[in-house]
């Protein structure tokens, strides 16, 4: 599966398949995140970090890559603003993008969320606290990762969910800039190992800014940097694959319903790595690219490994995506509520970074379970 199909399955998927089912809405609903489920409060803050090292590698005539990156973190009071989900600007895109009519341009820039702007980080003793970082789809914006992002910060991690420039339809800079999709366009071998490594790139570029000396961010000190991992949605799954070969920082990774277009190259990987995927594309002998692509590096994998598919969910249910079209009344044609595929992703996303960053035995990863029966073990 190569050219527009492989972008097809990999981007399109998120909400253009709903726009047959889209109608206009009377009134718009009140969108909203599910709550975390933690005991923690949540805290946010968005950094802007410049890498001088590089040019962009969409625009070269920018001499250094920018990034914006939304970090969610414990802490200690719940009291304050709660942080806006993306811009009207960054809403209408999407939107557009996804091509949906009916639907107020600027709706997903009321979604109300549950992390308080620069509340102040935790009080906990330097070095204590796991850090995981989260990589977007193709042209979707961070924010659609909140929800996980939010519900891991609630059980103590720290969480830095990465914009990657030119790559997202829209990206609003502290000036005031938008960047747009620059990448998009024609899509081949090439281009998937360009955007697949240079995601890897980026991501060391902001472990190096959050847990250096001149770290940004106040609550920087508490990073563990011996406990760092990184899961992703589509691209962004397949990604983390090649951020871990890339950086040795990162003990573990999750790849979301991700095709793996460039092959995991011998030896392989031997940190731990969980394949979590729709039980329609991802199990093993499904025709077409996307499972295969799973098969051909399963081998590779020489670490601790799962490969688990969940039944009746569809590409975007995966991230908020499917809640907030799950409250406007869109349906895109999965057969699973979009708050219980919210619940399982986060389940077994916080199962595996607690059984690996922590050390804490995690039932969810060793054998099915009766209170998730949609999620099949297949290795």
């Amino acid at each position: 599966m190569r050219g527009r199909t492989v972008a097809t399955v990999l981007t399109a998927t998120a909400l253009t398949a709903v726009a047959v089912s889209a109608s206009p809405a009377v009134a718009a609903p009140a969108l909203h995140l599910p709550e975390p489920t933690g005991r923690q409060p949540v805290g946010t803050t968005s950094l802007y970090l410049k890498d001088t090292s590089r040019p962009d590698p969409w625009v070269p005539s920018v001499n250094a890559r920018e990034l914006m990156v939304s970090v969610f973190y414990p802490a200690r009071s719940a009291h304050g603003e709660t942080k806006r989900y993306m811009t009207p600007v960054e809403s209408k895109a999407l939107l557009e993008e996804s091509g949906l009519a009916g639907v107020p341009p600027d709706v997903l820039s009321t979604v109300r969320t549950n992390a308080i702007v620069d509340a102040p980080p935790v009080t906990r003793r330097p070095h204590s606290i796991p850090l995981v970082v989260l990589s977007p789809g193709f042209k979707k914006s961070r924010a659609t990762l909140s929800s996980l992002a939010e519900d891991l910060a609630s059980h103590g991690n720290i969480v830095a969910v990465v914009d990657h420039t030119y790559e997202n339809v829209a990206t609003t800079f502290p000036d005031g800039r938008v960047t747009t999709c620059v990448a998009c366009g024609d899509y081949n071998d090439a281009f998937w190992h360009k955007l697949q490594w240079g995601r890897g790139a980026d991501v060391s570029f902001v472990l190096d800014e959050l847990t250096g000396p001149r770290s940004k961010w106040r609550g920087a000190n508490l990073i563990d940097p011996s406990k760092i991992a990184m899961a992703g949605h589509s691209v962004g799954g397949a990604s983390a694959v090649q951020a871990m070969l890339g950086d040795t920082r990162i003990k573990a990774g999750i790849d979301m319903d991700g095709m793996t277009n460039v092959p995991l190259p011998a030896p392989g990987l031997s940190r731990p790595f969980l394949l979590l995927g729709r039980q329609n594309t991802y199990t093993p002998g499904t025709p077409g690219g996307p499972a295969a692509s799973w098969e051909r590096d399963w081998p590779l994998l020489t670490g601790w490994k799962r490969w688990l598919t969940v039944e009746g969910m569809e590409h975007p249910t995966f991230t908020d995506v499917g809640v907030l079209a799950g409250q406007y009344g869109i349906d895109f044609g999965a057969t699973i509520d979009a708050d219980r595929a919210l619940e399982i992703t986060r389940t077994y996303v916080r199962a595996f970074f607690h059984l690996h960053l922590r050390g804490r035995p995690q039932p969810l990863m060793a054998a099915p379970s009766p209170l998730f029966p949609e999620v099949t073990f297949h290795g």
